[in-house]
């Protein structure tokens, strides 16, 4: 992006022209690193010379990793691929932008390879640095990243990285944003509070029933048998409270008619014996007091509470409130989301020709997010355009804002640089996970929505959605958290080194009184769609895998479970 006068700078890159001053510092700066790397015997990583020296130089960092704006990248990243002996080609979405590489970066004891790195801290002098840097004690792996942007002649400060949070912290973190205050309220007709969360108690507004009722078609009766009754229809539902019933007599009722006072109980019509000619009915099995009677407050008294704030709205859950005498029920409001595709290279139609291929995540987010309890907009495609992301972000009305690709460090990877530009928080820098682990959670201002950034690859930004977004939107919506549960997984899974793995998964009947269990599906690479369309649910699979046999968690998906059809094609 070019601006009015003339130097290239990216979104949130704060370029400023650099005077004699900001020139003094950045050579005092090179130097200290220089001088820092030969008293420590630093090099680059990958085996060759970064600059004359054997040094490595300003446009590539000791990793190997090439930054787009002449420095090292505050997000360079070990690369931790998936390894899938299964993955064969795939049409992937944003490959060449959301790359799997993983967000470690200038930290002192790397758990994922025991080496251990010394962080240097730029000072104000060349001396100063010097004499900070010479006591580093331990040799240095990696060199901690250089400032993204500097004042012109002040010191530059690197910028702080931390490991990205385990998957279930990360969740943890989605869901306590969600919560971040009181949820709304609204009333809506019975009629359309389908799906949506009560925002209060449901308490029942009467007995239930309010009135002894008959439980069957029959006969209601007084004190002992046989008993007299009078030729007619008898008591019907809907009609108003009837005389007193005397002992010794009988009369027909009809389910859900009012019982006259002084019922002994009522006798389904297949249990008497009328004897028309005496005007008698006698009982064929013994009578027991108040059988087949449903008396006033069974169900429930006035009052008492029927369902919790927090339960999802169900045709159930509507019928309940229409029998307890409700109009409108109290529920939050479903969160509005809107959905940025980023990516020129993708096609809305049409085959994958030249380069371009198939945009799979904007025709499959807005259903899954509906799925999820949102109201989601069309998905909006913008390309590879900084410009374009950042007036998408400043004019969404949404509570939350979901982008597909973009989330890594590549030269049209424009998420970061705008999210900084606009001053947003990261709660939620790349997970623990895989796939999907640059996946991002951010709070665009202090009152304003958040945004999920979902890597390029179609099932890492499943795994992003259930990650990020789905207890995030819970917590918006004030709905309960899935309740983890675990499963007998039948074949061994392979796992990543060190991060937890989310593979898709079928369940099974266990067979000759086995087990219920999972079977894992084969075509479970970040790029492949076709194992996550025939499952019912992911596997939280730990670092290392699990033999087969083990229990593992599982994440539900929000539909039914898979057809038959998928018996022997993925497993």
């Amino acid at each position: 992006m070019t601006g009015s006068d003339g130097p290239h700078c990216e979104p949130g890159s704060d370029f400023r022209p650099a005077g004699p001053a900001s020139e003094r510092a950045r050579e005092e700066e090179e130097r200290a690193v220089e001088q820092a790397l030969a008293l420590v015997g630093g090099s680059d990583r990958t085996g060759g010379a970064g600059g004359p020296d054997g040094r490595p130089s300003r446009s590539q960092d000791p990793r190997g990793h090439q930054d787009s704006r002449g420095q090292r990248d505050f997000r360079g990243q070990r690369d931790f691929r998936d390894e899938d002996p299964n993955a064969g080609p795939s049409s992937d979405q944003h490959a060449r932008r959301s790359t799997d590489s993983h967000p470690y970066d200038g930290r002192d004891n790397d758990p994922r390879d025991g080496r251990t790195t010394a962080t240097t801290t730029a000072a104000t002098t060349a001396a100063g640095t010097t004499a900070a840097t010479a006591t580093a004690p331990e040799p240095v792996g990696e060199q901690p990243p250089l400032p993204d942007r500097a004042s012109p002649g002040d010191p530059a400060k690197p910028r702080p990285t931390l490991p990205p949070p385990s998957w279930n912290r990360a969740r943890a973190i989605a869901a306590r944003a969600g919560r971040g205050g009181p949820p709304a309220t609204i009333r809506l007709p019975l009629d359309r509070a389908l799906g949506h969360v009560l925002a209060e108690a449901l308490g029942a507004l009467t007995d239930l029933p309010s009135f002894d009722t008959s439980a069957m078609d029959g006969w209601a009766v007084a004190g002992p048998g046989p008993w007299a009754f009078e030729a007619g229809a008898g008591l019907l539902a809907g009609r108003g409270p009837a005389a007193a019933l005397p002992d010794g007599t009988a009369v027909r009722i009809a389910t859900g008619a009012r019982v006259p006072p002084d019922t002994t109980a009522v006798i389904r019509s297949e249990h008497a014996h009328v004897d028309e000619a005496r005007g008698l009915l006698h009982a064929r099995r013994s009578v027991v007091t108040g059988q087949d009677i449903r008396p006033r407050g069974q169900e429930c008294r006035s009052g008492e509470q029927l369902v919790p704030a927090g339960t999802v709205v169900t045709p159930a859950v509507l019928g309940l409130a229409a029998a307890a005498g409700y109009d409108a029920l109290p529920v939050v409001p479903r969160p509005r989301v809107d959905v940025l595709v980023l990516g020129d290279e993708l096609l809305n139609a049409g085959l994958p020709h030249d380069g371009l291929i198939r945009d799979a995540l904007g025709p499959m987010l807005g259903p899954w997010l509906r799925a999820l309890g949102a109201e989601v907009s069309d998905p909006h495609r913008l390309g590879d355009d900084a410009g374009a992301l950042r007036s998408a972000l400043t004019s969404s009305d949404a509570d939350l804002i979901v982008t597909t690709g973009g989330t890594a460090a590549g030269p049209l990877d424009h998420v970061h640089p705008v999210l900084e530009a606009l001053g947003a928080e990261l709660l939620v820098d790349g997970v623990a996970v895989r796939p999907g682990h640059p996946m991002l959670l951010a709070r665009l201002s202090p009152d304003g929505p958040c945004l999920v950034g979902l890597p390029g690859n179609p099932l890492a930004a499943v795994s992003g959605l259930l990650t990020l977004a789905e207890p995030l939107l819970a917590g918006i919506a004030g709905r309960p958290a899935q309740d983890p549960y675990r499963a007998l997984v039948h074949a061994d899974v392979h796992g990543h080194p060190h991060d937890t793995r989310l593979v898709p998964v079928v369940h099974r009947p266990g067979r000759a009184g086995g087990r219920d269990h999972v079977a894992p599906l084969r075509y479970n690479g970040p790029a492949m769609l076709r194992g996550i369309a025939a499952a019912d649910g992911l596997a939280v699979v730990p670092p290392g895998g699990v033999r087969s046999g083990t229990e593992v968690e599982i994440l539900d998906l929000p539909w039914a479970p898979a057809t038959p059809w998928t018996e022997g094609c993925f497993t």
